[in-house]
């Protein structure tokens, strides 16, 4: 069993950047303002940079000033897990991909109506595709 998850973890490695890899699959988190989508405004879908599985549309997109790609809702709440992260002596709720297990980021109740949540993700996670692609 661990030939097969050091088989995975040597996969990921090759597929994803290292600032993906830190994110997506160790849970790190990119700095504020520095992310390829923080300040992205394009219309169509973010999907998961490790398994393409849709996450967040534009359209729930907004600005919470937080330096982070924010959204209100996921495009479906079936594509994302959420899960108690305890980490840095915060209890917080962690946000990952259902298909992959990838780390996005976490979500907070201080987001905008309709929801009240803001799902805080790193760029690092997401890839983009432009509404009408493939």
């Amino acid at each position: 069993m661990a030939h097969d998850t050091d088989e995975r973890d040597a996969q990921w490695r090759e597929r994803l950047s290292p600032e993906q890899y830190a994110v997506t699959r160790q849970g790190a988190t990119e700095r504020a303002f520095t992310g390829a989508f923080w300040d992205h405004h394009e219309d169509g879908v973010y999907t998961c940079v490790c398994c393409d599985a849709p996450l967040f549309d534009s359209q729930t997109k907004f600005e919470s000033g937080s330096g982070w790609p924010s959204f209100f809702q996921p495009a479906d709440p079936e594509k994302v897990e959420d899960r108690t992260d305890t980490s840095y002596g915060m209890v917080r709720t962690e946000v990952v991909c259902q298909s992959c297990g990838a780390h996005l980021g976490h979500v907070f109740e201080d987001g905008p109506a309709p929801t009240g949540l803001r799902y805080c993700i790193n760029s690092a996670s997401l890839d983009f595709r432009e509404r009408g692609e493939g």
